[in-house]
């Protein structure tokens, strides 16, 4: 049976050359198609011009058409229609469906038999061209990781390649996809990447706040009962000396008391990217009556969902860098090819760490359980706390296990934050809404090692070393060391 699935391509091409026709190729399959062209003007223009300033940015829209197989629906099933959705199952538009929890997150939701599009502009696959980068798992392009979802499940994943700073294309998206929940995952989600020099700090600070604006108008002008699912971070917080709350702190000056959003201390231009975010999407449920979840999530780690570990094609990627890593992927990593483990600094940073599995679950419940038109709700998105030289020695324990001769080694922190410090974050809301957390144990660790093993031929130990400074960014774009 045939099924009509819109691929919008933005991509970056000179005048004289022809467009790539892998942008609209489901694997190796070829499809009829049409296109149009246009100039986009969005902010990923600013962020591709440092690699060739005579090229021009084109906006390619395709229609493919491949062979479906149709599938019943049972948790993904809505008790109603919306925007003329007949199929009875809930459209979930995943922005950033290409990256680490997007990708985790739209194949999960796929499962569950949700109607799944992914948008994505590809981005983050060029930032790593650009800093000479590479993820520790080969991963596949997304329409051959879609293809073979296809294959194994016989679910389709719509997808629209574009920038969400562009709102054209973003409004054609949303008129033609009708989404009832858009997750927000689209963002650049590094916060060295954002303190590497100026560009990179204003593209993230213009990409992350333009795009999730976007987002917002979106809903409002095509889709008024959308549920806006939006990935925050902890990171907004910061790390005060008192208790954490779940987005809003209620207290008492001066003999009057009022609930309040609870105070950001952001530390990087990435993480007040995020608070610029809260605070619009916060203004807009007030102003114009749209429903809204921030996740603040947490430090995520692990690679392997039930979803990503069915086929190679389909595997998550895996960044162990200094500028995309977390700190414990990265540690299983250095602990896999004989590197000491970079603790910064004195070690005591604490912050929350959840499994990839239950971020993915974090969302599904979230969708599950929409806030309500005109609600700006905030959900602390994590299951246990570490500091720095926990992490560093759990998985020193575990390397031992596996025979590996884990050290560990003290390096001038390059960040500017609190080494030691107190850090008592509250999240219950999640788990109030049925949340089973996969909890850091000695078995996840080996795996996850065992992983890092089973890949090190891959690792370039040059990208382990930190190399951005939050004192030393400047105005001159830096090209990170070979």
């Amino acid at each position: 049976m045939a099924h009509l699935l819109s691929t919008s391509c933005s991509m970056k091409v000179s005048p004289s050359e022809k467009l790539s026709s892998k942008c609209w190729n489901i694997g190796s399959t070829k499809y009829p198609m049409s296109f149009t062209q246009q100039t986009s003007k969005s902010a990923f223009k600013s962020l591709v011009h440092q690699r060739n300033n005579t090229q021009k940015l084109t906006v390619v829209r395709a229609t493919t058409v491949p062979l479906n197989q149709e599938t019943k629906a049972e948790s993904g099933t809505s008790s109603f229609e919306n925007n003329g959705n007949t199929s009875g199952r809930k459209r979930v538009m995943v922005i950033g469906g290409d990256g680490y929890c997007g990708w985790a997150t739209a194949l999960h939701l796929s499962k569950k038999n949700y109607d799944v599009c992914i948008v994505d502009n590809l981005v983050r696959r060029l930032f790593d061209h650009q800093l000479g980068l590479d993820s520790l798992t080969p991963i596949a392009s997304i329409q051959n990781r879609i293809r073979r979802w296809q294959d194994l499940t016989g679910k389709t994943i719509d997808l629209h390649v574009g920038d969400i700073c562009d709102f054209e294309f973003l409004a054609e998206t949303f008129k033609s996809f009708e989404p009832d929940t858009v997750v927000h995952f689209g963002e650049q989600r590094s916060a060295p990447y954002s303190m590497i020099d100026r560009s990179r700090a204003v593209y993230t600070q213009q990409n992350n706040v333009i795009g999730t604006i976007n987002v917002l108008f979106a809903i409002k002008e095509f889709s008024e009962e959308c549920h806006l699912v939006k990935l925050g971070t902890m990171g907004e917080y910061g790390t005060p000396n008192i208790d954490i709350e779940e987005g809003f702190i209620t207290i008492t000056h001066n003999g009057r008391t009022d609930t309040l959003p609870y105070p950001k201390q952001a530390s990087s231009f990435y993480h007040l990217s995020k608070v610029h975010d809260s605070h619009n999407i916060a203004f807009t449920c007030k102003a114009w009556g749209i429903r809204a979840t921030d996740l603040n999530q947490g430090v995520v780690y692990g690679v392997m969902t039930e979803e990503t570990a069915m086929h190679e094609e389909l595997c998550n990627r895996f960044d162990y860098d200094a500028v995309f890593g977390t700190a414990l992927n990265r540690f299983c990593v250095q602990a896999a090819v004989g590197h000491p483990l970079t603790v910064y600094g004195k070690g005591g940073q604490t912050r929350g760490y959840l499994d990839i599995r239950d971020t993915v679950q974090c969302v599904e419940l979230a969708i599950a359980n929409p806030a309500k038109l005109g609600e700006f709700r905030v959900f602390n998105q994590f299951t246990e706390q570490y500091s720095v030289r926990d992490l560093a020695a759990l998985v020193t324990k575990a390397g031992e296990k596996l025979g590996l001769n884990v050290e560990t080694i003290s390096v001038p922190n390059p960040r500017v934050e609190a080494e030691e410090h107190y850090y008592n974050a509250k999240h219950t809301k999640l788990a109030e809404l049925g949340l089973k957390p996969h909890l850091l144990s000695d078995s996840l660790l080996d795996s996850v090692l065992n992983f890092a093993v089973q890949y090190k031929d891959r690792v370039d130990t040059k990208q382990i070393m930190p190399s951005v400074s939050w004192k030393k960014i400047g105005v001159k774009p830096q090209t990170l060391r070979a």
